[in-house]
């Protein structure tokens, strides 16, 4: 080993290097001690020097693991050595990791994708991380992307990789919250759920069990991953991991670990150790995804293994526990019987069945006890089973409560302690269901008159059974009677039991024995607390003088310690799941050891009190119980009027609704009004424009507006003018013909100078007279075409004006005669007139309307003012209310002040207001029952 060592620290060449640092892998298993001592530093140097070598450093990193793991060692060497071995691992891993850049050296080459580097160093580091945890975790996490570079593990497709990885982180996020988060938001439960997924879910291998076992160690005890959990939706995705089908017979040991690891991990999500309301918000979750219904499923499923089963059911406990949709629905649950029963029922036959597995019974017992944690409901459907009223006369079918009082009263210990304990968690904190309790009557045997339930629990712990019986008995009795006053005197008025629990209390007896003596001191001191002094025989002050003369005081109180001293009621004080190693230590109940814890002190206090003091006590009760009925009184009061105060805010709220939906309408119409105020005021401008055109053109005509008959008139007289015009042309015509034959023949006679003087004469005189006529012809038809033309331009001003009232009138004005004109243009008046008249209508109508809106809204707003001032007087009244209580507080502070003066404890205010606000609830729950 020397020689090899130095081969590698002075060879030049790199084949030398590796063949000695291959010779030292052989030596590292057995010479695992010397080759750790001679070579780590060489094999250090190796890993940061050769790194372009990938073989080398294969070699030098699984030389490394030889020496630090104790895998291979705990394989060969015998149990005596493991201690040794484990120092050994543990010394080597403290030089390593002593220089932290070798942790960071090693970080460096995981990022490797080369196989024979990448997976010795997921090796070494897991080994690393086993023997010195917190250390490396620190140098890891402190490391830049330390952490986000192993999360690639997950990512490698080489399976034997991946798989390492997932062991590499197991170890890295034992403990560690900071590192859980970092691996959380790396992605991680996506990437492990698909992995679980594609190898099969709860069929898969040992991959499946190694992914579930790094999912708890990220979800346990860390409140930040279990709400990212639930807030990426990741709780559906393990509904399918659930799925049996009807045949489950032959589950492989794997399966029945994978599925045992997938309900503790649903049960991390919901204990009863998380947060109130983290747990609420997993359990409302599992129930809207089908998760619940799924595991409901198993639980009535057949062939299930035995130890599923009860982890099953351990499971639904924690589900349903404190969470009231998910327990209506376990109650809703039958199993597939013929006829179907209920899923309690059946699970409580198995509970008192003394043939089942222990385990189971006591998974049956936590389930029954979750699902009636904090379910008043579900307390009254198991009390109601028992009562006269509703207990089927038949004998068809067997009741919840009749199977507790079967258990109750079996022969087998154990079956008494779990209904003994089941009925008290039926009690828990519910003072109208133990009234009702004291109604159930037992028929003991043919013949001989029934008794109360009460009454045959007594009748069995005077019979001297076990102990784990009459233990069982105690704490249900200590439950029935604690804050029950009629309870305590149905007990009380039975004149055996007084004399019993004092003759177990005063015996000297053995240790197994002193449990009963603590409990019967217990429901002693139970009986002289909640006392109310109704039977004389059995006042407190005659019970208190019993116990000086037949115990003694300090005897009386040093039973009373052995309860809370024991060693199964520390046990039993952890947690709400009862977890025994054996059927002998099931003596005590979680929700018992807390009542234990509650009463103990007060029950010390009541015992060493005087009949002077019990009076003052009782005086000063009294006046704080009429105090207390004053303030109660008021409080109703008060709560009566914050109601109407709150229906008179909802009534305003409503009358503003309707306030503001109506003057909305009103704006509205409002707008609609004023647009068709615009629109007529528009038609009424475009109609006074026309108008005003109509009388600018017809001013020569003295009109006003447009007048058919006129316009009639000028086209009448423009044709007529025309005809004359037409018949002056033909006249002007004839006489340019006539002129024309006269100068033709003047030309003719020219030439002949043998014409008379006569004619001479009178030819030219005719000549003369025509050209006279032709020339006033002429001026006439001048005259006429001038006022031809003078009219001609009136007649097109006419349609120019006829054009701009209708445009389609205008342009046909032409083509169309003017008796068409005419009538369109009337038409067109009286439409006009007609739409104007719709519009003053509309107009009406919406200004009744307006005046109507109006009115409603003065009539809502005298309504708020009128609730305004109602609410101004209520308010003056409660003041005046307050005001009262704040005197009466002195008044109970003043007498309290007097009272601790005397030395008489009193309750507090938090407690008396508890106190009320239970009372209350109580008669709620009376009010819901009848």
């Amino acid at each position: 080993i020397q020689k090899l060592c130095d081969r590698v620290a002075s060879s030049t060449l790199l084949d030398d290097r590796r063949d000695a640092v291959r010779a030292l892998k052989s030596l590292s298993k057995k010479y695992r001690l010397e080759v750790g001592i001679q070579a780590m530093e060489h094999l250090i140097h190796v890993l940061q020097t050769d790194r372009s070598d990938s073989e080398i450093i294969g070699y030098a990193l699984d030389t490394l693991y030889n020496v630090i793991s104790n895998d291979l060692e705990e394989e060969e060497q015998e149990e005596n050595s493991a201690k040794q071995i484990d120092d050994l691992g543990s010394q080597f891993t403290e030089i390593f990791i002593k220089q932290q850049e070798n942790v960071t050296l090693l970080l460096t080459l995981v990022e490797e994708f080369d196989f024979h580097v990448r997976w010795p160093g997921v090796k070494l580091l897991t080994s690393l991380l086993k023997q010195q945890g917190p250390q490396v975790q620190q140098i890891i996490l402190v490391s830049p992307m330390g952490v986000s570079r192993l999360m690639d593990l997950l990512a490698d497709s080489r399976e034997v990789i991946r798989n390492d990885g997932v062991l590499l982180l197991q170890q890295l996020t034992k403990s560690n919250a900071a590192i859980q988060k970092i691996v959380a938001f790396e992605n991680a439960f996506e990437r492990l759920l698909d992995i679980i997924t594609e190898e099969g879910n709860s069929d898969g291998g040992i991959v499946v069990e190694d992914c579930l076992l790094l999912l708890q160690n990220l979800l346990k005890n860390n409140n930040s991953n279990q709400n990212f959990f639930k807030e990426g939706s990741y709780i559906q995705r393990m509904k399918p991991w659930f799925e049996v089908g009807d045949d489950n017979c032959g589950w492989s040991a794997q399966k029945v670990t994978n599925l045992h690891l997938m309900l503790q991990l649903v049960r991390v999500l919901v204990s009863p150790t998380n947060p109130p309301g983290a747990t609420s918000s997993c359990q409302k979750a599992m129930f809207h995804c089908g998760l619940l219904q799924q595991l409901c499923t198993i639980l009535m499923a057949t062939g299930v293994p035995a130890d599923i089963l009860t982890e099953t059911i351990n499971t639904v406990s924690e589900v349903i526990r404190g969470c009231q949709a998910n327990q209506d629905y376990f109650a809703s649950v039958n199993a597939p019987s013929n006829p179907p029963r209920p899923a309690i029922v059946v699970l409580l036959m198995s509970m008192v069945n003394e043939r089942q597995p222990f385990v189971l019974r006591c998974a049956v017992l936590y389930c029954f006890q979750c699902f009636l944690y904090k379910n008043q409901k579900g307390q009254g459907e198991i009390v109601s089973t028992l009562l006269p009223s509703t207990i089927d006369a038949t004998g068809n079918s067997v009741s919840a409560g009749q199977l507790l009082c079967g258990g109750l009263f079996s022969t087998d210990s154990l079956s008494n302690w779990c209904a003994a304990v089941a009925l008290a968690h039926a009690l828990q904190e519910n003072a109208t269901l133990k009234e009702q309790l004291l109604r159930v009557q037992l028929a003991t045997s043919i013949g001989n008159p029934p008794v109360s339930l009460l009454q045959q629990c007594t009748n069995i712990l005077s019979q001297g059974s076990k102990v784990q019986t009459r233990v069982g008995l105690l704490m249900l009795l200590c439950t029935w009677l604690s804050n029950c006053s009629i309870a305590v005197t149905h007990f009380l008025h039975n004149p055996a039991n007084v004399p019993f629990l004092t003759g177990q209390i005063a015996e000297n007896l053995g240790e197994e024995e002193q449990l009963v003596q603590g409990l019967c001191a217990l429901l002693l001191g139970i009986s002289i607390y909640y006392n109310d002094n109704s039977l004389e025989n059995y006042r407190k002050e005659k019970l208190k003088q019993l116990i000086e003369k037949r115990i003694g005081r300090e005897n009386f109180i040093e039973k009373l310690g052995f309860i809370s001293k024991h060693e199964l009621y520390s046990r039993a004080a952890q947690k709400p799941q009862p977890s025994f190693s054996s059927p002998d230590h099931m003596m005590f109940d979680h929700e018992f050891t807390k009542l234990v814890k509650e009463l103990e002190g007060v029950i010390s206090k009541a015992i060493y009190k005087s009949s002077e003091e019990d009076k003052k006590e009782e005086e000063v009760k009294k006046t704080l119980e009429q105090h207390d009925n004053i303030v109660t009184h008021y409080k109703k009061v008060i709560r009566e009027q914050d109601q109407e105060l709150e229906e008179l805010k909802q009534r305003i709220n409503t009358l503003t609704s309707q306030n503001e939906q109506l003057q909305a309408t009103v704006t509205q119409q409002v707008s609609q009004i004023q647009q068709h105020k615009d629109q007529y005021n528009l038609l009424k401008v475009q109609l006074g424009k026309d108008t005003q055109h109509h009388n600018s053109h017809t001013d020569t005509f003295q009109m006003n507006g447009i007048q058919t008959e006129e316009v009639s008139k000028l086209k009448e007289e423009l044709e007529e003018w025309k005809n004359k015009h037409e018949l002056l042309q033909g006249q002007l015509r004839e006489k340019d013909s006539v002129i024309e034959k006269l100068n033709s023949s003047q030309l003719e006679m020219g030439t002949t100078e043998q014409s008379s003087q006569t004619s001479k004469s009178g030819g030219l005189e005719h000549n003369s007279e025509l050209q006279k006529e032709l020339e006033m012809l002429r001026s006439q038809i001048q005259l006429q075409s001038a006022e031809i033309s003078k009219l001609q331009m009136e007649n097109q001003k006419l349609q120019v004006m006829n054009a701009t009232a209708d445009p389609v009138l205008g342009d046909s004005a032409t083509a169309a005669t003017s008796s068409e004109l005419q009538a369109r243009l009337e038409q067109e008046i009286k439409e006009l007139k007609s739409e104007v008249k719709a519009l003053s209508e509309e107009k009406e109508s919406l200004k009744q309307h307006l005046d109507s809106s109006s009115s409603t809204v003065a009539i809502l707003q005298d309504e708020k003012s009128k609730l305004q001032r109602e609410v101004a007087e209520s308010k003056k009244e409660q003041d005046d209310l307050l005001v009262l209580l704040a005197d009466q507080d002195q008044k109970i502070s003043a007498l309290k002040i007097k009272l601790k003066d005397l030395g008489v404890p009193v309750e507090d205010e938090d407690d008396i207001e508890s106190g009320d606000q239970g009372d209350e609830d109580e008669d709620g729950d009376e009010e819901e029952q009848d």
